[in-house]
């Protein structure tokens, strides 16, 4: 098994030099200011929010910022909505986008359904992640709900599990299928919906009473940005899922 390191600040500022990093995975981390000098290598994948990426001195960040915003342009409304009609023709969008993924998706198998391409989440997984971000950005700082959380709930990477399943009551470890899991993310999109249908100015300004959990920092939670963080997630997931849905069909012809 390949040494694991997990809530660790022990390279930071580090310098590693003549090793073997092949096969090397970062995930979840702070990589402000990481430079990689004089290296090789078939095949680098970079992934994440980075606020400037140069390539051998070529700055590529607008460039692969305008190419995602073209193959996926409801990222554009997702990022960009500000008053409420462009929250609601966001919102348009996104449900149109989840409806025909969904069809799609239907049409594999449940265990392709659970297959993890190049170990990202599986569209099964993806779907229960949306399902918390609903839950916790609009459920519980939203609409301030007496139990939000769904269990089925997965929360993103960052976030540690232990904390998330004792305060959230999340089943992490459950296996549901499909089908089980849309029943209750199908639910909360349509109360996002409903709070999306019922917007005001005043109430994209209106500070929420709640943070989305108890591990999110202490601070004015504003409607605009709660309803941004989950356009934003639902965005960015379904680019995700699009991509390896692409190759389990793939695999599905081969089989």
């Amino acid at each position: 098994m390949p040494a694991e390191y997990t809530q660790s600040d022990q390279f930071r500022g580090g310098r590693i030099h003549l090793c073997d990093l092949s096969g090397l995975e970062i995930r979840d981390c702070d990589v402000t200011g990481l430079k990689i000098v004089d290296c090789y290598g078939g095949a680098v994948s970079l992934g994440g929010g980075f606020e400037r990426v140069v390539v051998n001195d070529v700055d590529v960040t607008a460039y692969v910022e305008a190419e995602l915003d073209r193959l996926h342009p409801n990222r554009v409304l997702a990022r960009e909505a500000a008053s409420v009609a462009e929250y609601r023709a966001a919102w348009d969008a996104i449900e149109k986008q989840w409806e025909e993924t969904l069809d799609r998706a239907g049409r594999l198998s449940e265990a392709k359904l659970h297959e993890r391409v190049d170990g990202e989440w599986s569209f099964v997984e993806t779907q229960r992640h949306l399902l918390m971000a609903g839950d916790a950005w609009v459920g519980n700082a939203v609409l301030e709900e007496d139990a939000p959380c769904h269990p089925l709930g997965l929360p993103g990477g960052g976030i540690p599990a232990a904390e998330a399943s004792a305060k959230l009551g999340l089943t992490l470890d459950a296996t549901p299928t499909l089908g089980e899991v849309l029943a209750p993310r199908l639910a909360r999109m349509a109360t996002v919906r409903r709070v999306v249908d019922g917007l005001t100015e005043a109430e994209l300004d209106r500070v929420c009473g709640r943070k989305p959990a108890d591990f999110y920092p202490d601070k004015d939670y504003v409607v605009r940005r709660c309803l941004s963080v989950v356009f934003k997630e639902e965005a960015e997931h379904h680019r995700y899922a699009v991509r390896d849905l692409t190759v389990l069909e793939a695999d599905t012809r081969t089989e």
